[in-house]
This record gives structure tokens, C-alpha cells and sequence, in this order.
């Protein structure tokens, strides 16, 4: 299966990037913090070469032994995990669900280098971040260009040009989930050339394409504002880089358009799929746009710290985005998110990961209505925009699945296809 192919090859590689980059920045951890330094990047490749025999040998899946806020959740659903397999042993790399071992991996990244000041807030994914961000330089510059000249005037579009425009900025966002380092193993992923032009000719990849059903919930959520109440649209965050810059350009268009009035956005709490977004990731990527010597980017990195610090965009982690339990049991892991979310207006789920753990991450037949394989978790009316990249996809209609299959075997995983897929039902 593509999960066997993934925990096999894709996962030890990236293991191996990660050695390799504490490995480069020796010298810096000398410099900084001397031989203590140098003593915590040894004990932390120690861990993570001590991982890597672990998962390409297949033992079993050890419970975690750090202090950290979140290890005892860990350590439930690992014991949930012991209970499913009747007996059969403990779960291993490779027997055990795809979502759940692939998150653990991550886990103990994290921990490798939690566990060893002075090197502990070492993001070993960072370099990558940065470099997919400074490749994609001339598509950010587009966008922001783009973007800019559609603010003089956005003021004097009528209904249906701003709903064109809302369509074009969520098809940059979908296409934009494209650049992903986990799903590269870390190889370049960047956004090379303007994604705007290619647009059209991404329309038929599109398999579910509900962009209309997000507009009329957006322009009826405007109309029907109560005085004192504000249209509020949360954005669950996926990869850094140029997604994140396309996803911060939809969320501007959201307030200048004013189809919402805030917009919150959900990133990891740790370093995680290697270009997931960070907290500092989001303020570096704004702060990069504003010190940028480019008019327009500068200009879109100025309106957007302005937005953080009015207070119409608001950035937040939580705990839960970064354990293995899919969404439908939020409500009861994490009652506080679930209670955050069920204030929104609109949630927009970002990318694949996000996709699997809508769905459980399973072989569902392709027709299995999206609602059901929500499984109950509605805390409020919620699309995902992602590109397909594993093998997990429901709400199809009949035939059109196995229709691709037939042409392209690798339809699922290959990142060429796109959904924007809603459901509303609460």
C-alpha cells in the first residue's frame, strides 16, 4: 500500500535529513552553548538514529518516556492502539495504522530535541521552511502584486466579481497545498512561476469542487449579522513556504472584501510534517514580507502585522493538532479547541493531513458521502481545500473514481488532483 511505501522509504529519509541537519549545525550549537552544546546535538542523534533502527527493523511501538504536556495522551492512545490488536502483540511500525505511526515519528523528533537543552527549541525543519519560501520568490511576488492591484478597487466590484475573485484566491490556496516537504521527503516542493496564470487549466482537476456552497454561506452570513456579532472564518493551517503566503493573501481578501471580520488561524504547537506551520514560521513568513525590498510584498507584510495587532487576525496552537486521534474525537480529547471552533463561521481545513484526520484516514469507497466519514465532528460548517496526496477520498460521484483509476493509477497520491469539498450540516 502507499502507507507501506511511506513508513519504508519516506519516512526513514526523512529521519536521515534530520540527523544530518543537527549533524551541519555542530559548529553553531559549539558556538552558542559550547560543549554542552555539542554534547545535547550528540545525545539527540543518538535518540533519532536509535528511531531510525527501530522503524525500518518494524519493532514495536514503545510508549513515550519524556515529561512532556502531551506524553500521557500519547501514551492512552497507544494503549488503545495495544487494545485493537487483540492480542496479536504489541503494534508495530508496520502494523499498525498509517496516521497514527507516522504522527508518533514526529513526536519523537520533537523530543529527541526537547529532551536535550540547551539544543531543545532547535526546529530541525526550519532550513527547509525558509528555503521553500526564498524559492517560491517570484510566485509570492505575483500573488502579492496581484493581490495589491485588487485592493485599489475592490471597493467598486460588484457581487459577482467578488465572487470571482473569492474563487480565484481559494483555487491559489488549493494548488498552493501542492508544496509540501513531507510529502517530498524534503526534496524542493517550491512554487516556481505564478500560480495565477495556470489556473484555468486546473479546473477540470478539481474532482469536488464546492466553491459556490462557500460563497453562499459567506454572503448569508454577512447579510444575517446581528448588530455587535462579526462573521468570523477559522483557516486550519498545512504547509509553510507558499502556502502559507496564498493562504494569508484568502484571508486578506476576506477582510477587505468583508466577507468575514476576523479570521483565526490554527497552527502546530511543534515543528511537525516537516513544513507544517509553527507559530514562529507565521510571524517570520509576515516579517519576511514586510522587510521584503519589493513594493507589494512589503506593502502585504505591513497590512498583515497590521492585522495581528488590531486584532482581526488571530494566530493560536493547540496541543491536539499535533497528536494521532482523528477529528472526530476532539469534542471529547480536546473540549476547548472544539468549543473555539463551534465560534466560527466558517472552518477551512488545509491540506492533507487535515483531510486524513477529517476521515479517519480510511480506505472509504469513493462514493461514502463526506458527512459520514466525518463521523459527528461538526463544530461548525467546514471545507477542506487540499491536493490529493494519499490514498483516502470520499464524497465522489459514482464511476468517477474508478474512471481516473483506469488512466492514472497514482491519482490518489500524485498531487495533481485538488477538492474543495463543504459540509454544512451542524
Amino acid at each position: 500500500s502507499f502507507a507501506y511505501f511511506t513508513i519504508k522509504d519516506r519516512l526513514p529519509q526523512i529521519l536521515t535529513r534530520v540527523i544530518d541537519t543537527l549533524h551541519r549545525h555542530k559548529n553553531e550549537f559549539f558556538e552558542e552553548h559550547g560543549e554542552k552544546g555539542v554534547e545535547a546535538e550528540k545525545r539527540a542523534i543518538s535518540f533519532l538514529s536509535k528511531l531510525r533502527n527501530e522503524l525500518q527493523t518494524d519493532k514495536p511501538v514503545t510508549p513515550l518516556e519524556d515529561e512532556l504536556p502531551d506524553a500521557a495522551l500519547w501514551n492512552q492512545y497507544l494503549d488503545y492502539q495495544r487494545n485493537l490488536s487483540n492480542g496479536n502483540g504489541e503494534p508495530s511500525w508496520f502494523q499498525s495504522p498509517w496516521l497514527f505511526v507516522e504522527c508518533y515519528m514526529y513526536r519523537r523528533i520533537h523530543a529527541a530535541l526537547a529532551q536535550n537543552p540547551p539544543i531543545d527549541n532547535f526546529d530541525v525543519f526550519k532550513e527547509g521552511k525558509a528555503q521553500n519560501f526564498f524559492e517560491s520568490q517570484e510566485a509570492v511576488i505575483a500573488l502579492c502584486t496581484y493581490f495589491q492591484e485588487l485592493l485599489k478597487n475592490i471597493k467598486d466590484l460588484d457581487e459577482k466579481q467578488l465572487q470571482e475573485e473569492l474563487f480565484k484566491l481559494l483555487q491559489v490556496s488549493l494548488w498552493g497545498n501542492k508544496c509540501d516537504l513531507s510529502f517530498s521527503a524534503g526534496e524542493d516542493s517550491s512554487q516556481k512561476s505564478s500560480p495565477l496564470q495556470s489556473l484555468e487549466n486546473l479546473v477540470p482537476y478539481i474532482l469536488v469542487n464546492d466553491m459556490e456552497k462557500l460563497w453562499s454561506l459567506l454572503v448569508n452570513a454577512k447579510k444575517n449579522r446581528t448588530e455587535g456579532s462579526n462573521v468570523r472564518v477559522d483557516i486550519i493551517l498545512d504547509n509553510a513556504g507558499f502556502e502559507l503566503v496564498s493562504d494569508l493573501v484568502l484571508a486578506d481578501f476576506l477582510l477587505s472584501s468583508k466577507l468575514a471580520d476576523e479570521v483565526y488561524f490554527h497552527g502546530k504547537s511543534i515543528p511537525w510534517y516537516v513544513s507544517d506551520t509553527t507559530k514562529h514560521d507565521f510571524n517570520w513568513t509576515v516579517k519576511q514580507l514586510q522587510s521584503a525590498n519589493h513594493m507589494w510584498m512589503s506593502r502585504c507584510g505591513i497590512n498583515w502585522e497590521g492585522n495581528l495587532k488590531k486584532g482581526v487576525w488571530v494566530f493560536c496552537d493547540h496541543m491536539f493538532w499535533t497528536l494521532p486521534h482523528d477529528f472526530s474525537s476532539m469534542s471529547g480529547v480536546a473540549p476547548d479547541l472544539y468549543a473555539e471552533l463551534q465560534m466560527s463561521n466558517l472552518l477551512l481545513f488545509k491540506g492533507d493531513l487535515n483531510y486524513r484526520k477529517l476521515t479517519g484516514d480510511r480506505k472509504w469507497e469513493y462514493t461514502v458521502p463526506f458527512r459520514q466519514a466525518l463521523n459527528k465532528f461538526h463544530p461548525a460548517p467546514l471545507c477542506s481545500l487540499r491536493t490529493l496526496k494519499s490514498d483516502t477520498q470520499v464524497g465522489l460521484k459514482p464511476g468517477q473514481g474508478e474512471q481516473i483509476q483506469a488512466s492514472e493509477p497514482e491519482w490518489m497520491v500524485n498531487g495533481k488532483y485538488g477538492i474543495v469539498q463543504f459540509d454544512a450540516s451542524l
